[in-house]
């Protein structure tokens, strides 16, 4: 067995993501032929775009001491104060992380020892000392997310005298809240169109999202289940924010007369839109349905976990053994184990499979407690394996439950790769999408298919980073033999990697996405960077496979 290392295209590095290059090599040797680069720091990674805030130096407000109670101090007292007649600060604050800012206060003064005092509008405050004209930067990380208040005084003892200004910061990072299943989008019948139509080649739906229903506006990303259907010729849909160009990531590939869900999380526009592009030649149908959407207020915050199989029909695990009946359902437990809490699990992060379907059909996955939506989270046709990802909301006693919409038995497997609660502290960075990897590319540094059995790994996070996890696209094509995809953490640093002091990871056994041969199939991965920041990809076949991974965001602690 073998591994490739990824090296980092300048596209890559434009995003702000670290890779590393290298080469193959024999299966059992060990990894003291890999190359190594430097790494970047990819905490910044989500914040390129993020606002600044500002309030000027005029702004300041100039607070005179109390008058001294000594007549003999009043003379020296109101010369002094004379002699500092600028005393300023003005404010400009930036966000350092999902949860932290760095607050740079321009004091302007006369050449005279300064006290400054931060109120960063969480109750906590700091302080600094200064001496005339000077920058001062301060850092502070917030519990929660939220819009705080943070007023700097800046005081000159001497002069009995003090200025202060105040600024709104917002934090960069976006919680999430589980909404729904809720159909938003069926051009078949017109919902959330303006008429029942086809979306046009090379054109987009434009699908509202802030306000609509009871999801508020301001929102920053929307979690979409995104259906394809009606299709006449191949192509893909690529899903962005409204006032945004259009990248050239995708987000659902299909073949003529096939249906494609796909799950997505995608930035909303700051008109509250999203558009739905059809990257085909023919019209095609869309459907989307919400699952939730993210905001910077406190909310839901998201761990990542290896992957971690909950359910399989064929095994018993989870549910009973055997195949689940056609519109049939079941429940299972998803609080209290493995790793997911007992309580204050708001939703859950899952990869779901269905396997060996007697007939077409889709599944359904909802909260317990509630009737079955009329969404579908995965499409199937007879006989084949195919995967989706699915975030849904947990029900009250912590399960969920899955319903087969298919006339005839099909088997069902659930993987868990994550969990959603108040307690979490994993907020959301989008990135402008960008492609991470294209083994079809003979411009990328991992050009040439993916062997079987052979994985790439990836350097996406330093330790330390507060980055836990990555939200990607990973398609296959050019498959040469059926297997399936795997995604997981990689225990190996990338030191280690470096000086050939890595172990050989054990091959994931939960797929993120299955293929039959000859077949292009896409799916949302949210990749967890354990405690390494290294990101494998597994080809779990006997045959090549061309692997095309898009990343667009991440998830950060601090």
């Amino acid at each position: 067995m073998s591994y490739r290392r990824l090296a980092a295209s300048a596209a890559v590095f434009a995003a702000g993501i670290s890779l590393i290059p290298g080469m193959a090599h024999a299966a059992g040797t060990d990894s003291g032929d890999a190359q190594g680069i430097s790494k970047p720091d990819l905490a910044q990674a989500g914040l390129e775009n993020t606002a600044k805030f500002s309030s000027p130096a005029t702004r300041s407000i100039r607070q005179s001491a109390p008058a001294p109670k000594s007549k003999l101090a009043a003379a020296p007292m109101a010369e002094t104060a004379a002699a500092n007649p600028t005393l300023a600060v003005g404010l400009e604050a930036f966000a350092m992380s999902a949860h932290a800012i760095e607050l740079d206060s321009s004091v302007t003064s006369a050449a005279t020892p300064l006290d400054i005092t931060v109120a960063w509008g969480d109750g906590a405050t700091t302080t600094a000392s200064a001496s005339g004209t000077q920058l001062v930067a301060s850092e502070h990380t917030y519990a929660e997310l939220g819009t705080y208040t943070v007023k700097v005084t800046v005081t000159d003892k001497a002069a009995g005298t003090s200025v202060t200004n105040e600024v709104a910061f917002t934090t960069a990072g976006s919680d999430y809240t589980p909404y729904g299943p809720t159909r938003l989008l069926d051009t078949r019948n017109g919902t959330g169109a303006t008429k029942a139509a086809k979306v046009a080649p090379y054109s987009s739906a434009h699908l509202k999202i802030g306000g609509n229903g009871s999801i508020p506006a301001g929102v920053t990303a929307v979690v979409l289940n995104v259906t394809v259907t009606g299709t006449t010729s191949g192509g893909h849909v690529t899903a962005f924010a409204d006032g945004d160009d259009k990248p050239s990531t995708s987000n659902v590939n299909f073949v003529p007369g096939q249906t494609v869900p796909n799950l997505v999380i995608v930035p909303v526009g700051a008109n509250g839109y999203v558009n739905l592009y059809n990257g085909g030649w023919e019209p095609v149908d869309l459907i989307a349905d919400v699952t939730g959407y993210f905001t910077q207020t406190a909310s839901s915050g998201y761990t990542p976990l290896a992957p971690q199989r909950f359910v399989d029909t064929r095994t018993g695990t989870g549910t009973a053994k055997g195949q689940l009946a056609g519109y049939g359902s079941f429940g299972t437990q998803i609080t209290g184990l493995g790793k997911v809490p007992a309580s204050g699990v708001t939703a859950v992060a899952l990869n779901v499979t269905v396997t060996n379907p007697r007939s077409d059909g889709h599944l359904t996955v909802y909260p317990s407690g509630q009737q079955a939506p009329t969404a579908s989270n995965v499409n199937f046709t007879t006989g084949q394996t195919i995967a989706n990802s699915v975030i849904v909301p947990v029900g009250p006693d912590g399960r969920i439950n899955i319903r087969n919409g298919g006339w005839n038995p099909a088997d069902v497997i659930v993987d868990v790769v994550g969990y959603y609660s108040p307690q979490s502290k994993g907020s959301y960075l989008p990135f402008a999408p960008e492609r991470m990897i294209d083994t079809r590319d003979p411009k990328d540094p991992v050009y040439g298919p993916l062997a079987g059995r052979d994985y790439i790994y990836t350097a996406m996070a330093e330790p330390g980073s507060g980055v836990t996890g990555f939200v990607l696209n990973a398609t296959v094509t050019n498959t040469k033999d059926s297997g399936f995809l795997a995604v997981a953490p990689d225990p190996n640093t990338p030191d280690e990697y470096d000086s050939g002091a890595a172990g050989q990871p054990a091959p994931p056994t939960s797929s993120t996405l299955n293929w039959t041969t000859g077949k292009t199939v896409p799916n949302l991965v949210q990749a967890s960077t354990g405690g390494t920041g290294v990101v494998d990809f597994w080809n779990q076949s006997d045959g090549n496979a061309d692997l095309i991974v898009d990343v667009f965001g991440m998830y950060q602690e601090n």
